[in-house]
């Protein structure tokens, strides 16, 4: 009896499917022992093809470089001053010169930054920002304001700014109370408006106070000529009215009301001001006659009341200038003659009295027109050239102001001190060489004033 195909083909299914639905696991092992054998350690390592036998093991990977230590913590007053850079810098988007390019947050030590210096407080000896020097820097923003950023500089000594944009009103927080070491302070050449800064009054260490080129108007308080200031230069702002009775008071070396509309008389007190050295009243609108005090000054070496409405005679107390190098009265209405006691100033290298109406000179002055040191044009000298007309000066003394208090302009106050007026004058000089002036400095808006 002969197989049946379809039997056959039926039985050789079943044993198929029976291997395909059976237990997998034995295949999954014998899978992992293969996986085993190629990464792990188990089985051996299949043999290089011949052409790389002799080649070098390939080499280690590089050590990793060790990270560089942290920067050293900074003193807390840098870290301070830092911080306050950071929000000024904010304020700034003026910066022609590039100077905030180095006030980086890369580096936090102030110290580095253009235009602050460092140093360590004299009471504590933890180092701070002690100086700013932006001069010429022509920084500026909008509402460009020194306040939240110079009264949180604690331990800064000196600060100028000459020829930036700040604006507003100064911190009150300048004061001595907060800024206990602040001694010099240059606002020149700014934005600066409205009245006296009066925040400067409670900054009772300052020694230099320079505010020129502003736009400050109205009346200088009394109270600056009590600040013991070395330097005070106001000149070139709008300051109007009179300057305070108490001017005398001040212990200044350097004052400049120049280029302002200061009115009334230059007041008396001037001749209590011992120590200083140079003054400039110039082109304002002060009237009335010189006081005799200013003969004085005798540390003076420059003084100069140019383009004012003053008049009256020259007082004979100006003989007492012992150290005057520059006397500039011109263009004023001085009238009378010339003292030549004055004229006879050891140490006058520029005597200008033009444009008044002087009307006479004797020997000695004429002899320093010669020498070019003395300027007589322009006045009612009439055997000199270049004088006014016969006319207009006889106009000016039929209409001429008198000066309230005319003796006291005959006053020699130092001819007690000498047994005549003349050995002041033909003794030799005790001092060496003049020094030249440096007030004139100022009048420029750019300059740095260093004394």
């Amino acid at each position: 009896m002969g197989r049946n195909p379809c039997f056959s083909f039926f039985l050789l299914f079943t044993i198929i499917f029976q291997v395909a639905a059976g237990d997998h696991h034995p295949v999954i092992g014998s899978q992992r022992e293969a996986l085993e054998i190629v990464i792990g350690d188990g089985g051996d390592t299949p043999a290089l093809p011949h052409e790389y036998e002799d080649c070098a093991p390939p080499p280690p990977p590089p050590e990793l470089c060790t990270p560089p230590p942290p920067p050293p913590c900074l003193p807390p007053n840098i870290e301070r001053d830092y911080n306050a850079t950071q929000k000024f810098k904010e304020a700034i988007k003026t910066d022609p010169k590039g100077v905030t390019k180095s006030w980086n947050r890369a580096d936090r030590n102030v110290c580095n930054f253009e235009g602050f210096t460092c140093a360590e407080r004299p009471d504590t000896g933890v180092l701070s920002v002690a100086a700013a020097n932006f001069n010429g820097y022509n920084l500026g923003g909008p509402n460009f304001q020194l306040k939240d950023f110079l009264d949180q500089l604690l331990d800064l000594s000196i600060f100028h700014a000459n020829s930036n944009n700040f604006a507003g009103i100064l911190p009150n927080e300048i004061g001595t109370q907060n800024l206990n070491f602040l001694f010099e302070l240059d606002l020149s050449n700014n934005k600066y408006t409205g009245g006296f800064p009066i925040s400067v009054l409670s900054a009772t260490n300052l020694t230099f106070l320079d505010i020129r080129y502003n736009s400050f108007s109205g009346p200088v308080p009394g109270e600056v000529f009590n600040l013991d200031l070395d330097v005070l230069l106001l000149n070139n702002n709008q300051f109007s009215q009179q300057l305070p009775d108490n001017i005398g008071s001040t212990p200044a070396l350097y004052l400049t009301f120049a280029n302002n509309y200061f009115t009334g008389p230059i007041p008396s007190s001037i001749g209590s001001a011992k120590y200083l050295r140079e003054v400039l009243f110039l082109n304002n609108n002060f009237t009335g006659c010189l006081p005799y005090e200013i003969g004085f000054l005798n540390e003076s070496t420059l003084l100069d009341v140019s383009r004012n409405n003053l008049t009256g005679p020259i007082p004979h107390s100006f003989a007492c200038l012992a150290k005057i190098q520059i006397l500039n009265l011109a263009s004023n209405e001085f009238y009378g003659p010339v003292p030549e006691m004055v004229c006879k100033l050891p140490y006058l290298q520029n005597l200008s009295l033009s444009g008044n109406y002087f009307t006479q000179v004797g020997p000695v002055c004429r002899k320093l027109i010669e020498l070019k040191t003395l300027d007589v044009s322009n006045n009612c000298i009439l055997d000199l050239p270049n004088q006014k007309s016969a006319k207009m000066c006889k106009e000016f003394f039929s209409e001429r102001e008198k000066c309230p208090n005319e003796k006291s302009l005959t006053i020699v106050p130092c001819m007690e001190n000498y047994r005549s007026t003349m050995t002041m004058f033909d003794q030799k000089p005790t001092f060496v060489a003049a020094t030249p002036p440096i007030s004139y400095d100022a009048l420029s808006p750019r300059n740095s004033f260093r004394f």
